[in-house]
């Protein structure tokens, strides 16, 4: 299993904007991938309710994770695209 711990980089959290943001690259990844809490558990990153639900703060650290072919390059894209606060995710790493 695939996995990378990074610190949200919007200062409003995982909320509204950018958790469409976030999902939108999600599923445009191609992967399934799940994010979670550093201490909860994994939902699906590609819902948008499952996302706003985890209540993810700016600075908080989430997990996200996948086992699936692709995944360590698509989540080397979606954590940069969290850390940085990014608003789209970025073509290359």
């Amino acid at each position: 299993m695939a996995e990378r711990r990074v610190n949200v980089g919007w200062a409003e959290g995982l909320h509204a904007r950018p958790a469409s943001i976030f999902v939108r690259a999600a599923t445009a990844s191609g992967v399934p991938v799940t994010i979670a809490k550093a201490d909860g558990n994994p939902v699906n990153a590609a819902s948008m309710l499952a996302v706003l639900g985890l209540g993810a703060q700016g600075g908080e650290e989430i997990v996200l994770a996948s086992d699936s072919e692709g995944a360590e390059a698509a989540l080397d894209r979606l954590a940069k695209l969290v850390a940085e606060g990014l608003e789209e995710l970025p073509e290359t790493v």
